[in-house]
């Protein structure tokens, strides 16, 4: 075989049509060995003689899209000292574009004996793990352009990719759970007629299903536990795993575009699948330990902000390299539109603390490309002063889990409320204002992946993940959940009645509220996981879309689809700029933009916000009063709207304030089954009277 030297740049395999570029850092190697792995079993052995600031590489003409292979790393095997080296161990690329197989856990894959963790194994890990695949990084675009939705009209879909597709009735059964499958027009069709504007894909990054859980016989459904920043997961993909997988991926993406759609991908920087001091040897451990893990103080053991065993070292210029050449290839080679970065206040943590100016944050703000994609923060990990709701740069978005927590205690009737509510439903002005962002810094959420689907928001006092296998011990315990008075099933119509409201009262909420609205897949279809609020390991039933028979997608689907609509045909929901609690100058209103009334119809007092047993209101939205301008610089008119929100359990008569309209229509009611219904008139000052926990909408045109 002929073996040229290469170039120590790009990292990873690199095909240019007549051979393929090799190269892989590691400062820990004394030896690096690539091994091109064959159909037999057997393998071809190359060292990587080539070395430039730690880089090994070297050019194999010849080698061809398709091709299987890993690294083997001779060096020093001292975890005292935080070295992990083992040539019996085959390791992944951290830059491979694609991953074959899966992982067959035995001791064959860990750098040590099972019963002495300090002696080093060598046995063969090959024939057990995955490998890296050489990609054709060639596809046809065609015209294929990003949709660039401004955050203003995004509405975002958080949704898994099996999850999705595994069991909707118009898909063939080869296509269902897989990235062809989210491309399908019945999927498709679906979202556009819910108002999606970008689907954001719980993690696609190839991942690892841990060996405990596969020894219980679950799996590691979400996909938190990646092993390859740069590989779409194989499972996913019904073309194959050589290389197929890149394609259809790459498919996916420009038919998703095609209808307006943006792709946006749930990354996990923050750790690595292989875990702690016993986790395997399948990557980054092997090739240089040191340089890409947080060690502790004794170097045997990891340091973990993450409760998964281990955490990148954001420090190390070689981790953050990777990091952003991992962002920069999903923007420009698989032309996603943004980001949701999973527990991203470990990636603020350069030593200990958080630092909200860390070198990633940096790296992001001045870098081209990854700069002008949507870049959404989960802001929080589970390390001491974890929890940074607020406190991110002001390029980006976050997951506001201040707003999820105060509108699931309004509705469930939690005292001392309506304050933090009026400032969540108007775009959270005392997390984001101060630092220069506006409402759509916030990232509006009832529901998502972690934690109880909607409908078992409104069904569950109490988690119920038994089949977790944990004693029902794991997941969240404190849920702001109400269960309407009966736990779980039950037949009782009132319950199922009030169930149905509580649910339209969410989704109204999310809709009417300033920010940008994420929905959790599924929760259009008062999906259930029966109570399982950590559904991580549940690849069944418990987690998968159960969608509705075709044509059977009135209730809550069509009001779901009605305040998507509402919302994107009057910018007064969506603005760009907090409210004044003013009047807006130059606009000839004497009407302040936004007040706040008394169920009375008197302006609220601060008494009023104080009161521990206040649960209802009305807030005025002035359409002639928005400060912002549109894209030609000319003043935004809309229709002006009231919306009366009664959360305690017993009706309440709402008068309607006076000298803000003479007539208005109902158009939003939560309290009736369709929820939108053909509206009512009403003057000022009369009155309308909301069953308990319901809320109104009025319209008065401009």
């Amino acid at each position: 075989m002929q073996v040229w030297p290469g170039e120590a740049y790009p990292l990873g395999a690199t095909y240019d049509g007549a051979g393929t570029n090799f190269a892989v850092f590691t400062e820990a190697a004394d030896r690096v060995e690539l091994c091109l792995l064959h159909d037999d079993g057997s393998e071809t052995a190359v060292e990587l003689r080539e070395s430039d600031a730690f880089v090994r590489h070297a050019y194999l003409p010849g080698v061809m899209p398709g091709q299987r292979y890993g690294f083997r790393v001779h060096g020093p095997y001292d975890p005292g000292r935080g070295l992990r080296c083992n040539s019996a161990k085959l390791l992944l690329d951290p830059y491979a574009k694609a991953v074959s197989g899966s992982v067959r856990w035995g001791e064959e894959v860990y750098g040590y004996h099972f019963g002495d963790p300090d002696e080093r194994n060598d046995l063969d890990s090959a024939p057990h793990t995955m490998t890296s695949v050489v990609i054709n990084p060639y596809f046809d675009w065609g015209d294929d352009r990003r949709p660039r939705t401004e955050y203003h009209h995004t509405v975002i879909y958080e949704a898994h990719v099996k999850g999705l597709t595994m069991r909707h009735p118009g898909l063939p059964e080869e296509l269902r759970g897989t990235y062809a499958g989210l491309a399908h027009p019945a999927v498709v069709e679906h979202l556009t007629a819910l108002g999606v504007t970008a689907l954001e894909l719980m993690p696609v990054h190839q991942f690892v299903n841990d060996h405990r859980l596969v020894d219980m016989g679950l799996n590691n459904y979400w996909g938190y536990n990646t092993i390859g920043f740069f590989a779409p997961h194989n499972t996913y993909a019904s073309w194959g795993d050589r290389g197929q997988q890149v394609l259809e991926f790459k498919s996916a993406v420009r038919a998703l575009h095609e209808a307006g759609i943006e792709v946006i991908l749930d990354v996990v920087y923050n750790h690595t699948a292989e875990g702690n001091h016993l986790g395997p040897t399948l990557s980054f451990r092997g090739l240089d330990n040191p340089s890409y893990y947080r060690l502790t103080d004794d170097p045997r053991y990891y340091m973990d902000t993450t409760g998964t065993g281990n955490s990148l070292l954001m420090r190390s210029p070689h981790v953050l390299q990777m990091i952003m050449d991992s962002l920069r290839y999903w923007v420009t080679e698989m032309h996603v539109d943004g980001f949701r970065f999973d527990l991203a206040a470990t990636l603020a943590r350069q030593f200990h603390e958080v630092d909200r100016l860390s070198s990633f944050f940096d790296l992001v703000q001045q870098d081209p490309v990854v700069s002008q994609v949507k870049l959404i923060a989960e802001p929080w990990d589970v390390g001491e002063g974890g929890y940074q709701v607020g406190n991110f740069p002001p390029l980006w978005t976050e997951w506001n889990g201040k707003y999820r927590d105060t509108v699931r205690d309004l509705w469930r009737g939690e005292p001392r409320t309506l304050a933090e509510f009026a400032s969540r439903l108007t775009g959270s002005s005392d997390l984001y204002q101060d630092d220069g962002r506006r409402p759509l810094a916030s990232i509006n959420f009832v529901t998502c992946h972690d934690g109880f689907t909607l409908h078992d928001l409104v069904a569950y006092n109490e988690k119920h993940n038994e089949a977790n296998g944990e004693d029902n011990r794991d997941g969240e315990s404190h849920n702001r959940s109400w269960n309407c008075g009966v736990e779980g099933h039950t037949d009782d119509p009132g319950v199922l009645e009030l169930r149905e409201r509580q649910m339209r009262n969410f989704v109204a909420t999310l809709m009417l509220s300033q920010g940008v609205p994420m929905i959790s897949h599924g929760d259009e279809f008062a999906r259930t996981q029966q109570g399982n609020n950590n559904a991580y390991c549940q690849d069944n039933e418990v987690s998968w879309v159960d969608w509705p028979d075709p044509g059977d997608d009135g209730g809550l689907p069509a009001f779901t689809r009605a305040m998507a609509r509402l919302r994107k045909e009057h910018p007064v929901f969506r603005r760009r700029r907090f409210f004044h609690g003013r009047p807006v100058e130059g606009t000839h209103d004497e009407l302040s933009d936004i007040a706040w009334f008394t169920p009375e119809g008197h302006e609220m007092a601060q008494r009023d916000w104080d009161s521990a047993r206040a649960s209802a209101l009305t807030v005025f939205l002035n359409g002639n009063a928005i400060s912002e301008p549109d894209t030609r610089g000319q003043r935004i008119a809309d229709d002006s709207f009231l919306l009366m929100f009664n959360a305690s359990p017993e009706p309440l008569d709402f008068v309607v304030p006076v000298n803000h309209g003479r007539q208005w229509e109902v158009v939003v009611d939560t309290a009736q089954a369709e929820g939108v219904p053909p509206g009512p008139k009403v003057d000022a000052g009369a009155r309308l009277t909301l069953v308990g926990r319901s809320l109104a909408v009025l319209q008065r045109p401009a």
